[in-house]
């Protein structure tokens, strides 16, 4: 249980993809890590793209940024919703300028581009945010599985999981 102590919120929202957001909840709590799964409400069941629901633990207006060591955004139609909920910018913004863990995958790249979090660094995720990455000052890097610049960590498809945990893994034991 290498992650005991670390708190980290999963983001969701409707259309979530599947394995870009249980994968990591759940292999964040096996290595014991308190994981709180935010939307941007309560009480709401969440669909995915297969139409299994989640209900969210919290909102993401409610949480504390400086009570957090990451943020995971997934992707699906919900990293590109989530775009659109400012409580979800402003929370990755306040975690990037703390230099906490900002980590995404997929469209869900698309929040930490908004948030500024990738200004000035190398990122990935999916091919359709080249372009946003680029109006945010980034670098984008293509063909490659995790970009790891500094406590950002993001990644382009459910294929590359397994990497893209290993590196959230590694940059919240500090390594």
């Amino acid at each position: 249980m290498s992650l005991e102590g670390r708190r980290v919120a999963v983001l969701a929202e409707d259309a979530y993809q599947e394995l870009e957001f249980w994968y990591p909840v759940m292999r964040l709590r096996e290595e014991g890590a308190d994981v709180v799964v935010a939307a941007p409400r309560t009480g709401y069941a969440y669909e995915s793209f297969l139409g299994y629901p989640l209900l969210a633990e919290q909102a993401i207006e409610q949480l504390d940024a400086e009570t957090l060591d990451a943020v995971v955004v997934p992707g699906g139609q919900a990293g590109t919703r989530l775009q659109d909920w400012p409580a979800a910018v402003d929370l990755v913004r306040k975690l990037t300028e703390r230099g906490a863990v900002t980590a995404a995958i997929s469209t869900g790249s698309g929040v930490l581009a908004k948030a500024g979090a990738v200004k000035g660094r190398r990122a990935t995720g999916d091919r359709s945010l080249e372009g946003s990455f680029r109006d945010a000052g980034a670098t984008y890097v293509a063909g490659q599985e995790v970009v790891v610049d500094g406590p950002v960590i993001t990644s382009r498809t459910p294929d590359d999981l397994p990497s893209f945990f290993r590196s959230i893994h590694q940059v919240l034991q500090g390594k």
